[in-house]
């Protein structure tokens, strides 16, 4: 299956597109200083599990250490963006993201919703299909 690339927004959105597209790149450099450098203080981060809602992790210290443990379980993690928009301050990124355990490849797809505040990932929510 074959998927569009990244869609942008109007031009007054692009500081938001920015933000989250220089979170997407520190991710998969799986660099967690520059993670938590696009993030704020005070971020809020729910991630997909346990299902049905995941866990939310607040404060940069639980979302840092959440960081280091996910890089550490997955260190071939790559998300690949399907699509991107971006409303004012939200970004919605559909995603794939790929890995390989005990040799199998595997992937997934979903979806991320940021909120962007003063230049940083102030909210970021994921969700996957599945």
């Amino acid at each position: 299956m074959t998927h569009p690339g990244p869609v942008r927004g109007p031009a007054e959105t692009s500081g938001t597109d920015a933000v989250v597209e220089r979170f997407n790149d520190a991710f998969n450099r799986h660099d967690v200083d520059a993670i938590m450098d696009c993030m704020t203080a005070d971020c809020v981060f729910e991630n997909t599990r346990p299902a049905p809602d995941g866990t939310r992790l607040v404060g940069s210290a639980a979302v840092r250490a959440y960081w280091n443990e996910f890089f550490a379980r997955s260190p071939q993690a790559r998300f690949e963006t399907e699509e991107l928009f971006v409303a004012g301050d939200r970004c919605v990124v559909r995603w794939t993201y790929r890995w390989i355990r005990d040799g199998k490849a595997g992937h997934v797809r979903g979806v991320d919703v940021f909120r962007v505040r003063d230049g940083k990932v102030a909210e970021k929510y994921s969700y996957v299909k599945g």
